[in-house]
């Protein structure tokens, strides 16, 4: 049911896209704006929340707890572990924003600071920091850890639905389970789908600025079915081949990036931003974290950050059901650090490289960035690199980092699409991941074509609001889950002891019946 639903309700509204995308965007658009503004304070307010939830699980009595028992091993190793967890969080979004958003903010500031001015390049890191870091990572984290709880230690069936067992009872099977898992297919098919026609399109501008391809559909539509060929074979080679081995490859690939820029770069003034960076972050985090404007017209919080939440908590079910399916032998304390800290860290020194680059060449004058902004973010880092020896070589490894990228975040959906519209627990059919696989990549081009990617945008992060809800009862379900589990682990202990206590009192007691038929005094006892 889920399976045959999902697939028809994604038709419908990129049919609708498809056939009418000005009047379907002007809906969207419309909604999307109510939503944000009367309910942006409730997206700040559950994902501050849940950064908080997973923190206290981590560090308090239930960090020792195991994810699929206490014999459990991991499947993967950490190295593996965390590159796929970066690919499929937000892989190609780091290297699609990782110069452009600090130039934007600098050029358009929050709080109110006067453009281009020091507080401001300032102020651009630290919400480069707070827009990548801890908060989007918990939302995944939360998700994750209550999927991967419920499908190991409980023998769910890996969906959405099982996790609200503990709140709902037997409906989480029933038509409300179906509704919820219905809805998590939908928001995922729909956010691939988008996702793969700006990649597209960046991969499309990457091209031509590289190897002079004129841009174009012809190019687009080329692209997009490469990108099909290559994530289908990585999907259906499964987890541990293909999916696997991609994902190391480019954490690899983006590390010798990274490195190239720091070194070949602005060196010192890297550095400088970082820790500057870091301090103010952790400083203003809490204020950061529950700021909205009320007493100004300032709209750059719901542009940004409350967006940006409704987005992360838009992809939770997907990359959370991922996170999951590849986290198994953790304890709750390992994964919280893995999914929420470590990853949270590689973005600080991401930004903090590239966006302190671009700053520094911005502010200092060695390119001008502002107008290659002016022709597309997707063009920011291209320029960026054009300040630096050895242009061409960095723009070509940044391409086939976002090709890499592209491929592994489409593999990691397509077989999470196929894991959440299958009732079964495991591995999901072959057929069901081939449909979704040929589904993203049909949709992406008929929205490219015809020009509804921006509705469709604007649907996931409408979409957002019911998930936000979720995430709160997604929170008291994990707690009640794990304070059971705590319990039972503390009793058994407890039955253990009073079994050893009982054990030892026998035998002295036996010692001391043998003393008194030897007729050896307690003087004479070793």
């Amino acid at each position: 049911m889920v399976f045959r639903l999902s697939i028809a309700i994604v038709a419908a509204l990129v049919l609708a896209a498809g056939i009418a995308p000005g009047p379907f965007n002007d809906v969207m658009q419309a909604t999307l704006a109510t939503v944000v503004r009367g309910a942006g304070w409730m997206y700040l307010l559950v994902v501050f929340l849940a950064l908080l939830f997973l923190l206290y699980l981590a560090f308090g009595r239930f960090g020792r707890l195991r994810i699929g028992g206490e014999d459990a091993e991991p499947e993967f190793s950490r190295t593996s572990w965390l590159a796929m967890l970066f690919a499929a969080g937000m892989g190609i979004g780091l290297v699609f924003w990782g110069a452009a958003e600090p130039v934007s903010h600098f050029l358009n500031p929050p709080e109110g600071l006067e453009p281009q001015s020091s507080l401001a390049a300032r102020a651009a890191m630290r919400y480069a920091f707070f827009h990548w870091g801890l908060h989007p990572w918990a939302i995944y984290a939360l998700i994750g850890l209550a999927m991967a709880w419920f499908q190991y230690n409980r023998g769910g069936r890996g969906l959405i639905s099982d996790m609200l067992e503990p709140i709902i009872g037997r409906h989480h099977q029933g038509a409300l389970g179906h509704a919820v898992n219905i809805a998590a297919v939908v928001a995922t098919a729909i956010g691939v789908a988008t996702t793969l026609g700006f990649g597209t399109i960046q991969i499309t501008a990457g091209l031509h600025r590289v190897f002079g391809v004129p841009p174009g559909t012809v190019t687009q539509l080329v692209v997009i079915g490469v990108a099909f060929v290559l994530y289908m074979a990585s999907s259906t080679s499964g987890v541990e081949r293909g999916i696997k081995w991609l994902s190391s490859f480019n954490l690899a690939l983006a590390a010798a990036l990274m490195l190239a820029v720091l070194v070949i770069g602005p060196t010192g003034f890297i550095f400088d931003t970082f820790t500057t960076t870091l301090g103010a972050y952790i400083n203003q985090l809490v204020t950061m974290s529950l700021r909205l404007s009320p007493f100004s017209d300032s709209t750059w919080v719901r542009d940004w950050t409350v967006f940006y939440w409704a987005w992360w908590i838009a992809w939770a079910p997907f990359v959370g059901a991922f996170i999951a399916r590849v986290s198994r032998g953790r304890t709750v304390r390992e994964f919280v650090i893995g999914v929420v800290l470590a990853p949270s860290l590689l973005g600080f020194v991401w930004f903090s490289v590239f966006g302190g680059a671009a700053l520094q060449a911005l502010i200092f004058g060695q390119v001008d960035l502002l107008q290659a902004l002016a022709a597309g973010y997707e063009t920011v880092l291209f320029a960026l690199f054009d300040s630096l020896p050895g242009s061409s070589l960095l723009a070509l490894v940044a391409l086939l980092l976002l090709i890499i990228f592209f491929v592994t975040s489409a593999d990691s959906a397509v077989l999470v699409l196929a894991s959440m519209s299958t009732d079964e627990a495991g591995d999901p059919p072959l057929y069901k991941r081939v449909v979704w696989g040929v589904a993203v990549a049909l949709i992406a081009a008929v929205l490219l074509l015809a020009g509804g990617l921006d509705a469709l945008q604007s649907l996931i992060t409408i979409a957002a609001l019911p998930f936000a809800v979720l995430m709160a009862l997604v929170m008291v379900s994990v707690y009640r889950e794990l304070d059971g589990e705590d319990t039972r682990l503390r009793r058994r202990a407890l039955r253990r002891r009073r079994i050893v206590e009982l054990w030892i009192a026998r035998e002295r007691e036996a010692q001391r019946e043998d003393r008194d038929g030897a007729g050896v005094s307690p003087d004479q006892l070793p």
